[in-house]
């Protein structure tokens, strides 16, 4: 048989001989004794069985145990072998995609400075678009030996937004201070100069600028002592049982009475937040305030509050221009205008609904606008109803 590690037909054969030497008349214990030798004979010379080896993969078990190794970073790291990615930890595979191992590492980051960086034993780069058109990454390559390397990735992407945002915030801020205290000081020397000859009726007009002005910048100032302070405690739940239906007439009465009687019409219901009062307060304020500067002055604002599927809807509408569709992902960025010249003229600062932007996402609700050319716009807060003990008996 083949395969077979005893020699079956040898066997057969001794078998049949010891059987012959009977049958002719030889001595039984000679014949039994030539079977024995016979079969010792053969079981000693048989082969040896062979056994499979199986020889380690050095590379293999380098490569499993590299894995192991970065698997628990928490930022991207690549193992490469030579140029190919040997393996990726769940943060690199999760940013680049799972089909970049076994990949080569200069067409995964196919970047120009990853390529030189590639093209070196070692180093750091900065690699932009790599995962989105504004990302950024440090890549730093780290040599092991002759043949594995290590790629760290670290994501500056939101570092770099925020000092972005910084840069642009100083910027628009000293802007908007610049031009009021300009302003001022333009009018207070000429109204200082004694060779000026200004008349009183021109120095009760540039009386009355100067004012106007350092009312605006006052406003400006505390717009952003607000933002601060707002921004400073947005991690914060805030905890006070408030009516903001109630609290919404109320502002609004209030409003009416110095606005004229039918500018601001309120329609409410009880709904009760969870919320802070006076953050709450600036938005409704705020919001009507709007209202009332961008409105048809001929036509009402509407304050209106409902309970919806269990949350407190605030809405202020008004009758204005109307919003372009373009601006409306915009407007609730710091200092961001429609119209700059309006927005000043009637004294807006460019942070009114940033700030209510900002209140909205402290009391972890949902702000939208709505507007359409020529009918006006609708600018709506949702917050969740207050779970009360009534609520929870029911």
């Amino acid at each position: 048989m083949v395969g077979s590690p005893f020699p079956w037909s040898s066997i057969i054969v001794a078998v049949g001989t010891c059987a012959v030497m009977l049958a002719i008349g030889s001595d039984p214990v000679l014949a039994i004794t030539v079977l024995i030798v016979w079969l010792g004979t053969l079981w000693l010379s048989r082969p040896e069985p062979e056994i499979a080896v199986r020889v380690p993969d050095e590379g293999s078990v380098s490569r499993q145990a590299m894995v192991e190794l970065v698997e628990p970073f928490s930022v991207p790291v690549l193992m490469l072998d030579n140029q190919r990615i040997a393996a990726a930890n769940a943060a690199a595979r999760e940013a680049l995609g799972p089909h970049i191992v076994g990949q080569d590492a200069r067409v995964a980051l196919r970047h120009p400075e990853a390529i030189t960086l590639l093209s070196k034993p070692q180093g750091t780069a900065m690699v932009r678009g790599l995962t989105g058109a504004r990302s950024i990454w440090q890549v730093r390559r780290v040599a092991i030996d002759q043949r594995f390397s290590l790629i760290e990735m670290v994501n500056r992407t939101a570092e770099a937004d925020i000092s972005r945002s910084h840069t642009d915030f100083v910027a628009n801020a000293s802007h908007e201070l610049r031009t009021p205290l300009a302003s001022i000081i333009g009018y207070i020397e000429t109204l200082a100069d004694p060779d000026a000859k200004v008349d009183a009726v021109t120095a009760a007009r540039f009386h009355n600028t100067v004012l106007r002005e350092s009312r605006r910048l006052q406003s400006l100032v505390e717009d952003l002592m607000s933002l601060s302070r707002i921004e400073a405690e947005k991690h914060d739940l805030p905890r006070e049982q408030i009516d903001l239906g109630l609290l919404a007439a109320s502002i609004g009465s209030e409003v009416a009475s110095t606005a004229g009687d039918g500018r601001v019409q309120v329609k409410s219901a009880d709904a009760m937040v969870t919320g802070d009062r006076q953050q709450l307060d600036q938005v409704i304020r705020n919001l009507i305030d709007n209202a009332l500067k961008y409105g048809d002055p001929a036509q009402p604002v509407r304050v209106e509050v409902v309970r919806e599927r269990g949350e407190a809807v605030l809405s202020v509408i008004d009758h204005g221009e109307g919003i372009h569709p373009d601006h409306i992902p915009y407007l609730t960025r710091r200092f961001y205008r429609t119209d700059p010249g309006r927005s000043r003229g009637v004294g807006g600062t460019g942070l009114g609904l940033a700030i209510v932007k900002h209140i909205v996402e402290r009391h972890r609700g949902k702000l939208d606008i709505e507007s359409r050319l020529g009918e006006g716009t609708t600018v709506t807060m949702r917050l969740a109803l207050a779970v009360t003990p009534q609520h929870e008996l029911s």
